[in-house]
C-alpha cells in the first residue's frame, strides 16, 4: 500500500520535474506558475518518499545479512532503527498528501463578545482578548487592534501561517470564578464567544457595491456622549446577506470605512467556508470541533486553578500562565488531533 502511493508520488514529481524544465511550458506564464505550485505542494511528500525508499533499502540489506551471517548486535539495532522510522514515514508520507487547509497560510481577523453571564462576560471577553494578543506575540505574530471596548474586541493577527494556529481558538469559551462583587463567595459561571476569521483579499470575495448600504454617524464613547464633531463613524450593511459591520475608532471616515470593509469581507468569506464544509461530511470530520459559536470548546475554571479544551480533553494547570498566552500546550494537541483525524479520514477514502 505504501509502496505505491511512494512509486505514485515519484512518478508524478518526475513528470513535473520534466514540465518545468520544458520550453513550451515556460513559455506559458500561466502554466509555468500552475506547475511550479503543484511541483512545490509536492515536494516535502517527494523527500519523505526518497527518506522512505533509504530506510527500506538499510532495513532490507540488514535483514539479509542477518540471515546469511546469524544474530549481531550492531545489525540488529540498525533493523530496528529503520523498521521504526519506516513506520513514521508512512503517517507523515499519507499526511503530506492529505490537501492542505487552503486558508492555513492567511492572516485572520478575531473577534471576542461577551456571552451569558452580564458585566462578567464582558470581563472575560476582555482576558480572553489579552491572552490572546500575548499568545500572538509569543508566536511573533503582528496585531492590529480594529474595534476595542465595552467587552467587545476586533482585531487582526498577521504573520506567516496565522491561521494555523488561530483557527483552533474559535468558539465558546467559559469561565467559572467569584466575581469581585460577589459578596457571598459564590462561583459564576460566564462565558464570551471568539470567532476567528480567515481575512479575505479583494480577490477571494466578490462584493457588489450595490448590495452595499453605508450608513455615517458620530462617533460616541461610554454613556453616549459625541466624542467627534463629524460624522466619522460607519455602519456597513450587505443586504443580500443582513451582515452589519460598524466601525467607530479612527477619526477618519476613510479608514473606519477601509476597516470595516476587512471585517466584511472576512465575515462573508467565512460564511462561504462554512456553507462549503456543511455540503461536505468529509471535510466536516476532519475539523477539530467547528468553530461554532455555539460549541463550548474551553473552561478556565479559577477556584481549581485549571484550565480544560473539551474538543481533546486536555486539562493543564497554573491558569494565570495560560490566560498570559502560554497556549502551545493546547495548539500542539489539537494540531495532532487533526492530523489524526485527517490520516483517518484519508484511509477511509483510499479504502
Amino acid at each position: 500500500m505504501i509502496e505505491k502511493l511512494v512509486e505514485q508520488i515519484e512518478s508524478r514529481f518526475a513528470e513535473l520535474s520534466e514540465q518545468m524544465a520544458d520550453p513550451g511550458v515556460i513559455a506559458d506564464r500561466d502554466r509555468y506558475a500552475e506547475v511550479g505550485r503543484a511541483y512545490r505542494s509536492l515536494e516535502h511528500a517527494h523527500d519523505l518518499a526518497r527518506e522512505w525508499r533509504t530506510a527500506s533499502s538499510d532495513a532490507d540489506g540488514a535483514r539479509e545479512m542477518l540471515a546469511e551471517d546469524g544474530d549481531d548486535a550492531e545489525l540488529r539495532e540498525l533493523l530496528q532503527a529503520s523498521e521504526k522510522r519506516l513506520a513514521e514515514l508512512e503517517d507523515e508520507i499519507r499526511l503530506a498528501m492529505v490537501e492542505p487547509d487552503p486558508h492555513d497560510e492567511k492572516d485572520v481577523i478575531v473577534e471576542i463578545r461577551p456571552g451569558t453571564g452580564g458585566e462578567e462576560a464582558g470581563l472575560f471577553a476582555s482576558d480572553l482578548y489579552r491572552m490572546l494578543s500575548r499568545y500572538a506575540e509569543r508566536r511573533g505574530f503582528k496585531t492590529e487592534p480594529l474595534s476595542v471596548g465595552d467587552g467587545h474586541f476586533t482585531f487582526a493577527v498577521k504573520g506567516q501561517g496565522v491561521h494555523s494556529v488561530f483557527k483552533y481558538e474559535g468558539g465558546t469559551h467559559r469561565v467559572q470564578r467569584v466575581p469581585e462583587t460577589e459578596s457571598q463567595g459564590r462561583i459564576h459561571t460566564s462565558t464570551a464567544t471568539v470567532a476567528v476569521l480567515p481575512e479575505a483579499e479583494e480577490v477571494d470575495v466578490e462584493i457588489d457595491p450595490n448590495d452595499l448600504q453605508i450608513d455615517v454617524y458620530r462617533s460616541s464613547g461610554p454613556g453616549g456622549q459625541s466624542v467627534n464633531t463629524t460624522d466619522s463613524a460607519v455602519r456597513i450593511t450587505h443586504k443580500p446577506t443582513g451582515l452589519v459591520v460598524s466601525m467607530q475608532d479612527e477619526k477618519s471616515q476613510l479608514q473606519n470605512r477601509e476597516k470595516a470593509m476587512r471585517v466584511l469581507r472576512a465575515r462573508l468569506l467565512e460564511r462561504e467556508i462554512a456553507q462549503r464544509q456543511a455540503e461536505e461530511a468529509a471535510a466536516r470530520s476532519a475539523q477539530v470541533g467547528t468553530g461554532e459559536r455555539s460549541e463550548k470548546i474551553r473552561t478556565y475554571n479559577f477556584p481549581q486553578d485549571r484550565v480544560t479544551d473539551h474538543r481533546v480533553r486536555l486539562t493543564k494547570g497554573d491558569l494565570p500562565r495560560i490566560l498570559d498566552g502560554e497556549l502551545d500546550d493546547f495548539t500542539a494537541a489539537l494540531e495532532a488531533e487533526e492530523k489524526r483525524l485527517k490520516l483517518e479520514s484519508a484511509e477511509q477514502v483510499a479504502g
